[in-house]
Formats: C-alpha cells, structure tokens, sequence
C-alpha cells in the first residue's frame, strides 16, 4: 500500500518555532512530528510513502534526502514551488509517483497520531466507500473543521471551526483520509485545491459513497505552543502509541546514546535525554522535560516542564519553567525564564 504525507505548510500558529523549521521537522520527544508518522505508516504495512514540501523545504531534504527509508517503508520528497492547496498537492504527488492505481491514505504530515491505519483502510473497504476520513472527538469546535455524519457514518456536510453553540457536530476532520484512485479524478490539475472547501462539497453533490471513521485513536494538530507542549506530556505519560527514543532507565526516564548524567543530577517526573546530551553537576529536571540531542545543562541549572530543542544549551544557575528552548539557543548563566519560546533567530 502506499501514502501520501503533507508537509508543505507553513505552519503559522506554530511560530516563532516555526521560524526556525517547518512544522513537521518540530520534534515531539526529540524525534521529528513527520518521523513518527512515518513510524506510524510502516508499522502499518505502508510500503511506499510520498511527500510534498515547500516551506524551508531544504530542512527536510538535509534530514531525508530526496529519498529515505524509515522502518523498511521507502519514502520519496517532491518540492513545491508553489502552494496549491492539500488536494492540489496530492495530485501532483500522485503526478510525480507515477501510479496511484489502488487504495491508498493521506496523512497530515504536521499533526501527531497513533490512528490504527489499518483499521481505517479495513472499515473504507467494508463501506465500499470512494473517501473515508478519520474523525476525532474534540470540545472546543471553533478550532476545526468539524463533520457531520448519519447512523451509517455517511458524511453528511461540514463547517470550518463553527461557534460551538451553533456546530453541527464535534467530530473533527483529522487529516487522515483513505481514497480510492479515482477520488482523484475530482482534482483538476494545477490549480490551488483544497479537500475540506473543494474536494469533499464534490464528493457530496455527486452522490458518491464518503464516509467518517470514528476509532479510538490520539490526535493532536498541535496548532498552538499550547498544544505542542501538550502533545509532548501525552507521548511521556504513555497516551500516544507512539516510540520514545533512547533506553528506558524505569517508567519515566529514557536516555539516549552517548547521554551523560551526573550522579547528583535529581530528575523528577517524565524525562527525555537526548543522544550525546549532557547534563551537568546538581541539575534539577521536574516535571515533563525533554533535553534533545547535543544539548548541554550546565550545573545547577533548574528546568521545569520544557522542552529543549537539538543543540540548545542552559548556562550555570539558570531556571526555566514552561519553556521551549529553540535549537542551538543559548540560555545565559543564572538567567531566570518562565513561559514562551527561545528562539535564536527568525528566518
């Protein structure tokens, strides 16, 4: 089976992380959003994966290359020059792959998910559908598309983040869809397409067979620093099935390869410690906190509740609480920082 990812986008609500990398190369738990997707497609038989870029496109090509392999599943890169939407994207992707002859899934490659696609393609082809998109629970509808659906899960109509007091439902469009290739067929070539405002309106007034799946999966498009925070507690308290990197020490600590800890460093709580990070003498880490690859704590530093990107560095005595630390910043000695995003610079 193969899969489309998109990362083209700019992610905006994202930024000033943004700013710095495109938002499916942000790392939830040091490992990049985009990855664990990828994880999360070759666990599910995915064999073939193709990707659209185009916002600090190069992040991803340095990372990936023009082709990669992750978990034994191939996966191809095709730069846009130019938006043209997520289903104008999609058709050329499937312009560039060459074949998209049978069944294949569309996931968002900025959002983290552990939905079970196998499920989803098994429940697409017990309906006979054209379409099927994953639809998650969500309580503040303002946020996101949201669907409507019948009792045979036939998708009905949508509106784009409605008042809550006025939304015809709280299913959420989650941004993973099965199609059939001829679902295709509703995408005029080079024109800016999108699937929620052009694609699925088609779908509908043509009678074809669409419909909503409603699995017991995590989803987050973790649109805000809130959410993106957020997500990372999920991963480190273990509601998303998703892989933590580095060696589980006990139930709250994993340590990547070449990390150093000293004995007197106190770690309380869900701890990430990157490959080669360094955490220096009478460090205090409380609460969910992520130290990526090649950062470096210096001693009696104090982190709570953080993340910090690959490459950044917090000098002696310093204290941050609910931050996130940009790659490559550097947090001055005895600095004292609460709330907000570090970031070195903004493209």
């Amino acid at each position: 089976m193969k899969a489309m990812v998109l990362a083209a986008g700019k992610g905006t609500r994202l930024f000033p992380l943004t700013g710095e990398v495109p938002k499916p190369m942000a790392p939830v738990v040091d490992t990049p959003i985009i990855e664990h997707i990828f994880s999360l497609l070759a666990h599910h038989g995915v064999s073939e994966a193709h990707v659209n870029i185009h916002y600090l496109a190069n992040a991803l090509l340095e990372a990936y290359g023009e082709e990669s392999r992750v978990d034994g599943m191939q996966v191809r890169f095709v730069e846009e020059a130019d938006l043209t939407g997520t289903a104008g994207g999609v058709k050329r992707l499937a312009g560039a792959a060459g074949s998209f002859g049978e069944t294949f899934a569309i996931v968002s490659g900025d959002a983290l998910t552990d939905v079970d696609i196998g499920a989803l393609v098994a429940f697409h082809k017990e309906k006979g559908a054209l379409a099927t998109i994953a639809l998650h629970r969500v309580y503040d509808t303002s946020e996101f598309g949201v669907v409507e659906v019948d009792g045979e899960s036939n998708i009905l109509g949508f509106q784009e983040k409605p008042d809550p007091k006025v939304a015809i439902s709280t299913l959420a469009n989650a941004g993973v869809y099965v199609l059939e290739p001829e679902a295709l067929e509703y995408i005029p070539e080079n024109t800016f397409f999108d699937f929620a405002n052009d694609v699925f309106p088609r779908f509908l007034e043509a009678g074809e067979r669409f419909v909503g799946y409603e699995g017991d999966f995590y989803w987050s498009d973790i649109g805000t620093l809130e959410a993106y925070r957020q997500a990372q507690y999920d991963v480190l308290s273990g509601k998303v099935r998703v892989k933590i990197p580095g060696e589980r020490q006990d139930k709250n600590l994993w340590i990547g390869e070449n990390a150093h800890i000293h004995p007197s460093a106190v770690l309380e709580g869900y701890t990430v410690v990157g490959r080669d990070a360094m955490i220096g003498r009478d460090v205090t880490l409380s609460g969910d906190v992520t130290v990526g690859t090649d950062c470096w704590i210096r001693p009696n530093a104090t982190i709570k509740r953080s993340i910090l990107l690959p490459g950044a560095s917090v000098g002696d005595g310093a204290y941050l609480e609910d931050c996130i630390v940009g790659h490559g910043y550097d947090v001055r000695p005895g600095e004292t920082i609460r709330g907000g995003a570090l970031m070195r610079r903004v493209r």
